[in-house]
């Protein structure tokens, strides 16, 4: 009865883990093909496409204004006019399945933040690389964005472009962000990043990332727009904080802290003394009442 058993037990075991064991089996051998296939399309092609993105800081460098694009109706437009304010400019494509996204969030997040308002203060320009899309498209991605940013004339003053190949290559180039298509994915690999120019076209900020800080985004139109927007403090944070264009964040300065400090300082200082001075001077010198 034992040796009958033990018998059966091999036997189920073998009969239940057998096929266990095969799926197992082809599962690691299509893993083993997904890693380990052929090196030219899976394992080096992506590498030598991220070879070919990333971005140049071209600080102070004018951008083509005369580049002609379709705006979100579908009219003929040319970057020019859209200039004469400070501007946000986020070089995108509508249909990317992720990054884009996150980078048009993260400005949501930033100029909602703000009191400076798009259409008012400073415009925000969205531009397709990806010469397949259409004004339909931009149009549907602005209104997702205007829905959720509620202010008012605001679709003034934020836009969505489209337009050739040679016209947002040549705008990339001018701003440094390099960019490649992958046939593979049918998609494009690029960077994120955020640039601020100035009302004339020349570009003054580079905010990376996928989150751009409200108050550095906020400094940095102030100081695009020569100071001619925001308020009396934002000149003192301009004095306190200063642009990094390492990490594109503005850096808080030590000694500019520093010097305000004295500054106030002194200036509580002297104003104390007066009144301490003017105190004594009327105790010594009382006034005599005339009858």
């Amino acid at each position: 009865m034992k040796g009958l058993a033990k018998s059966q037990l091999v036997k189920h075991l073998a009969t239940s883990t057998f096929p266990a064991c095969v799926a197992l089996l082809a599962c690691t051998g299509l893993a083993t093909a997904q890693i380990y296939g052929p090196p030219q399309t899976q394992t080096y092609a992506p590498a030598r496409l991220l070879q070919k993105v990333g971005i140049n800081q071209k600080m102070g460098a004018q951008i083509p204004l005369d580049l002609p694009f379709v705006d979100e109706s579908g009219k003929d437009v040319a970057l020019r006019q859209y200039f004469g304010k400070p501007v946000i400019l986020a070089l995108v494509y509508y249909q990317c399945p992720s990054l884009c996204n996150m980078v048009l969030n993260g400005v949501l997040r930033s100029i909602k933040s703000m009191d400076l308002t798009a259409g008012s203060e400073y415009e925000v320009i969205a531009v397709s690389f990806d010469p397949r899309e259409t004004p339909n498209m931009a149009a549907a991605k602005k209104q997702t964005y205007l829905k959720d940013y509620k202010r008012l004339g605001a679709e003034e003053g934020w836009h969505f472009l489209t337009g050739p190949e040679t016209s947002s290559k040549a705008l990339a180039d001018a701003v440094g962000f390099r960019y490649v298509y992958d046939a593979m994915t049918n998609q494009y690999a690029h960077s994120s990043a955020i640039m601020i120019l100035t009302p004339s076209g020349r570009i003054t900020r580079y905010f990376y990332g996928i989150d751009y800080p409200s108050r550095d985004v906020r400094l940095g139109l102030v100081e695009a727009s020569s100071e001619r927007i925001g308020k009396a403090t934002d000149q003192i944070l301009l004095y306190c904080f200063h642009y990094d264009p390492t990490t594109g964040k503005y850096a808080l300065v030590v000694m500019n802290v520093l010097r305000l400090a004295a500054l106030i300082t002194l200036g509580v200082l002297g104003t104390f003394l007066i009144i301490m001075f003017r105190r004594d001077y009327r105790a010594a010198h009382p006034r005599r009442v005339t009858t």
